[in-house]
């Protein structure tokens, strides 16, 4: 690889966020893969470790080049392989599924803040993977029944137009609320598989992590969780639909971590950032105000909770420090 130009700030920014994510999520496929018990699914994980293990060289590879510290990120002493199964058969490709969403998205603001020719190449390999992985994910979870599809609705035959501001209208106690849309339906769908997930994920991580102030972070954000998953289900049923969804495995009983306090603690701030982003989206292109101000509360508390654990993470040494800019007034002062 030869890079004829300086890059960016916000391209070291983002080559440096993803060199942190890709190695956090490849210690997790490697603890998976070596606990699978299913060839389709070692085969998917497996895969797509090779994929990114290549994308990880490369990303140092610029960092070398451009004179740049590779950033520590995540290594061997994260993960310990030789830990019991902590979940049951599935949820390996279920939360694989979850972790490509997020990619997805991330994916998508890096190439936005990307100029340098080699540095787009890079995020166009890591969404061509990302997609390609998907699609495998969620062919695997289908055939296994393991992922629920969304609701079924009757089909549109015209094309309407709203008629009057009270399609918005969900506190009035005196007018009837309006029926879900699709659009809202799907979100609502979305909130409780993705929260589904992350409520057994992080269940897992409470039972095994060896901080006590991190084992009770994992214990507030699994009923952060149960929250959002109570909502969202609130609201179907009050549409009268009654949501399904098979819980994608459980967790075992297993008490030994199978991966640091400081990996787990990372991989929730990183799936913390997701759900805001997609509560943002849910909040803007859901149009009944009832549903937009009970997903902005719950944005709210997500949020907060993201910042109590940057906190912890910061204060037992974790949280490694992005790229910044140089600090002119502290160097005049020192001066």
């Amino acid at each position: 690889m030869s890079l004829t130009n300086p890059i960016s700030s916000s391209e070291v920014g983002t080559l440096w966020l993803t060199y942190q994510e890709k190695t956090l999520i490849m210690r997790i496929l490697e603890y998976f893969m070596k606990k699978a018990d299913d060839d389709e699914a070692r085969n998917i994980l497996g895969g797509l470790w090779q994929e990114l293990n290549y994308y990880v060289i490369e990303i140092e590879k610029v960092f070398k080049q451009q004179g740049i510290a590779i950033p520590i990120g995540f290594n061997a002493e994260d993960v310990n392989l030789e830990a019991p199964k902590l979940y049951d058969n599935g949820f390996d490709v279920m939360f694989l599924r979850i972790l490509k969403e997020v990619s997805m998205g991330m994916y998508t603001i890096n190439m936005n803040m990307a100029y340098n020719d080699e540095v787009i190449k890079i995020y166009e390999g890591l969404t061509n993977v990302t997609q390609k992985i998907y699609k495998l994910a969620t062919r695997y979870l289908l055939n296994n029944g393991i992922l629920s599809l969304p609701p079924k609705v009757t089909m549109p035959k015209t094309v309407e137009f709203i008629k009057s501001k009270k399609y918005m209208s969900g506190f009035n106690p005196f007018n009837s609320k309006r029926a879900l849309n699709n659009i809202e339906l799907g979100f609502l769908h979305h909130g409780i598989e993705t929260n589904n997930i992350g409520m057994q994920l992080i269940s897992g991580f409470a039972q095994c992590a060896q901080n006590k102030e991190v084992r009770k972070y994992f214990e507030k954000g699994k009923e952060l969780a149960k929250k959002q998953i109570k909502i969202f289900q609130e609201i179907l049923l009050d549409n009268d639909i009654q949501f399904s969804a098979t819980s994608g495995s459980t967790v075992t009983t297993s008490t030994v971590a199978p991966f640091s306090d400081n990996l787990m603690m990372h991989c929730i701030t990183f799936l913390n950032g997701f759900c805001i982003v997609g509560n943002s989206f849910g909040t803007f292109f859901t149009l009944r105000n009832d549903i937009s101000l009970k997903i902005t509360l719950l944005a709210k508390d997500i949020y907060f909770y993201g910042q109590e654990g940057i906190e912890i993470m910061i204060k037992n040494g974790w949280f490694e420090e992005p790229p910044q800019t140089v600090d002119r007034i502290q160097l005049i002062n020192n001066k």
